[in-house]
């Protein structure tokens, strides 16, 4: 049994993938420091990373080529200022040399040394391999990028039952989260919250909870506030700044913070609702599908559907609603993330669109419950109902890009999370006939029985059906 953090599940980094982009930057910094462990990196003279499978298909789409010439860089995409990330890359295809590890400058040519592969690897849909160079060897390591930025590595032994032992409240089902909650007379938020400090002091759990939703909350607003066409060459224009133009007025404000407190004095009749919801997704997974920086929740492609919900419950829900009730939304997410991730795949290579926009879906109808005042049976039972709406969603992305359907998807999610949870505060669990376990095993089964071209190949379903050249 995985013992799975929420800081692992909601996690700072760049769009526009968490599996294409994100995935890939680790897997390359992971190959670094196995570099240096051996003591070749300073022999290094030459490096060549292959991709497999979904990362190759769409790997010029979702940027995974850039993702692993910075990861090779030494850059972290958590840290990176995103403005740098064009003159990095420039520089490697320009001088066809990459600055290995911020250690040493070695030949690098764009062109083919990075190889794309349409072949799968056997363990996941996203795989792939680096190697490198010296007079004397060669050292290569495969690496497995399944989902959400999380990556392993090839025939690598995880001693799992030591680390089942960090968490005094273990969790694999969602039946075994609801038993703990009755046995220790406690809420979700509350049980994640004991677990979170067996790994850090309480000050990092309040400190790194907030940086994430600063981070949330900064997307959305340059979102908003920023105007004009996509790249990629679909010619997306970005629709956020319209819509929010039309709804904030002419109201002042000089930040995010004093923003947010705006829009509570905005109009909320049910329309002027779901186009604020809407805003707000549609920002975050713009500012995605532009390499900007976004909290992965649990993937970039569904980047947006959490922020939208709480940003929804702050001002529109609880005007008082604060620090408190951010943290408590984001662990019940996290916590919830993990479930499925346990039990089924955050991954759309290995389950298509269910699988992220489904689960984001899911993880917000959760916490937005327990923030309701939702019982754990409730909240697991909203979470459910948010899942159960989205089984079957395929992965179509056109030309290979986070744009179409993917940034509209975000919006739809977030709704059906607010939906999700008002009908599961509305009903009695007890009556529940469906739980969230059957539910996390029907999206694994139906992501097994799956077409591989709707699995984040854009080799059908939309992806098929109107082309570059129809944009």
């Amino acid at each position: 049994m995985e013992c799975i953090s929420v800081f692992d599940m909601l996690k700072i980094g760049v769009g526009p993938s968490s599996s294409h982009t994100l995935g890939p930057w680790r897997a390359a910094e992971q190959f670094l420091k196995e570099l240096r462990n051996r003591n070749l990196i300073d022999n290094i003279i030459g490096v060549k990373v292959d991709l497999y499978g979904s990362l190759s298909l769409t790997g010029k789409g979702h940027a995974t080529d850039l993702a692993v010439m910075l990861g090779l860089s030494g850059a972290d995409p958590e840290y990176i200022p995103v403005e740098s990330i064009d003159v990095i890359i420039s520089a490697i295809k320009n001088k066809k040399e990459i600055f290995l590890g911020n250690e040493i400058l070695i030949p690098f040519c764009f062109e083919t040394d990075i190889v794309f592969n349409r072949n799968f690897l056997p363990f996941h849909a996203n795989g792939l391999t680096f190697t490198a160079k010296t007079d004397t060897e060669t050292y290569s390591e495969t690496y497995y990028s399944i989902g959400g930025g999380f990556v392993v590595k090839e025939k690598e032994d995880h001693d799992k039952e030591e680390i089942l032992h960090t968490f005094p409240f273990p969790v694999e089902k969602a039946d075994e989260l609801l038993a703990f909650c009755a046995q220790e007379n406690k809420k979700i938020s509350e049980i994640v919250y004991e677990n979170e400090k067996t790994m850090r002091s309480e000050e990092e759990i309040h400190n790194e909870l907030l940086r994430i939703w600063d981070t949330m909350l900064e997307c959305m607003y340059i979102g908003c506030h920023s105007e004009g066409i996509l790249p990629g060459g679909l010619n997306v224009r970005r629709r956020a700044y319209d819509m929010h133009k039309n709804l904030i007025g002419v109201l002042p404000y000089e930040d995010p913070y004093s923003w947010l407190q705006i829009i509570r004095q905005t109009e909320v009749k049910f329309r002027q609702i779901l186009k604020w919801v809407s805003c707000f997704a549609l920002a975050v997974n713009e500012v995605n599908a532009s390499l900007g920086r976004v909290v992965t929740a649990p993937t970039n492609g569904s980047a947006g559907v959490i922020p939208a919900v709480l940003m929804y419950y702050l001002v529109i829900e609880n005007h008082e609603a604060g620090e408190k009730e951010i943290k408590q939304f984001l662990m019940v997410a996290g916590e919830i993330g993990s479930i499925f991730k346990k039990g089924a795949t955050i991954s759309a290579a290995m389950g298509g669109c269910q699988a992220e926009i489904g689960v984001s879906s899911a993880m917000a109808a959760a916490a937005l419950c327990e923030l309701m005042g939702g019982t754990p049976a409730q909240v697991t039972m909203a979470a459910e109902i948010a899942m159960e709406h989205h089984l079957g969603l395929t992965c179509d992305p056109i030309g290979g890009l986070v744009q179409i359907p993917c940034i509209e998807r975000n919006t739809m999610g977030a709704i059906k999370a607010i939906n999700a949870a008002e009908l599961a505060l509305e009903t009695d669990a007890l009556n529940a006939k469906v739980p969230l376990d059957k539910v996390i095993n029907t999206m694994w089964e139906t992501a097994k029985d799956m077409n591989t071209k709707y699995k984040e190949t854009s080799e059908g379903g939309l992806a098929v059906a109107v082309g570059l050249a129809d944009c």
